[in-house]
């Protein structure tokens, strides 16, 4: 018999922001697709496909661990070469580990049935996608879907990083949600802090036909009960940069002890 686990937050857990972020973006595409597909069938598929991004700073990301980053060691040979021969010898580095690593993006596609036309992408974003060298090839990207006539539902669940759309003068919100139609200028912009319920986003189709919605706390319980999140993650630390004011960190310690 299974134990129902749950974050102790209403919305958005900002410690899954983490180490465990390649976990739970992964896990999010297909569950967006699996909660997507009974609504939007027979005329529409939902599928999650895989681009690639060439991450030259992997560095600099807040305890996230790529598992295709190489570490090569020195061998026996060349550790002899380094002994002692009656000269002054630089110490080698035990490993050297590689600054550029491939890094896997799933996106959500919603295409018609009829025409294996893609109608709609999900976009979760990624911390590549909102840093340097990243962030202007995701732009691109962007552009071209809007320029292409496809819908385009993006969602920012990470604190960290550039915004790419943001209403200047107004407090910087946590989290942020956007939505590009085809056909229009006009962009729909939701914004979320990290006290709020997470909204339901309209997801368009072709049309006529109505968009239908995407209930992104559903999709986030159901990934923390199937990831069993709750086993690795610390509440008892404060959650990943950038830091919280110390209003909303009391905020965060009470939902943590109510758990």
């Amino acid at each position: 018999m299974s134990v129902k686990v749950s974050s102790p937050f209403p919305g958005m857990d900002p410690y899954l922001e983490g180490h465990i972020w390649p976990d739970v973006h992964n896990r999010l595409a297909n569950v967006i697709s699996e909660l997507l597909a009974p609504a939007i069938s027979p005329k529409y598929v939902a599928r999650v496909e895989t681009y690639t991004v060439e991450d030259t700073k992997p560095e600099s990301e807040v305890g996230i661990t790529y598992p295709d980053v190489a570490i090569l060691k020195r061998s026996g040979a060349e550790e002899q070469l380094l002994a002692y021969t009656g000269t002054t010898v630089m110490t080698e580095p035990d490993t050297y580990v590689t600054t550029t690593v491939t890094v896997r993006i799933p996106v959500v596609q919603i295409r018609d049935v009829a025409k294996n036309q893609l109608i709609t992408c999900i976009e979760i974003l990624s911390p590549v996608n909102k840093r340097s060298p990243g962030w202007q090839p995701y732009h691109e990207k962007r552009n071209d879907l809007h320029n292409s006539g496809v819908h385009l539902l993006e969602i920012d669940l990470l604190r960290r990083g550039r915004r790419h759309l943001w209403n200047v003068g107004k407090p910087e919100p946590h989290y942020v949600f956007t939505l590009w139609r085809k056909g229009t200028m006009k962009v729909a912009l939701w914004t979320n802090f990290v006290q709020n319920l997470l909204p339901i986003l309209p997801v368009p189709l072709k049309s006529p036909d109505p968009d239908v919605p995407l209930p992104l706390k559903q999709a986030l319980d159901m990934i923390y009960q199937r990831g069993l999140y709750n086993l690795s993650i610390d509440y008892n630390k404060t959650p990943p940069p950038p830091d919280f004011s110390e209003e909303e960190m009391g905020w965060i310690k009470q939902q943590v002890d109510k758990q």
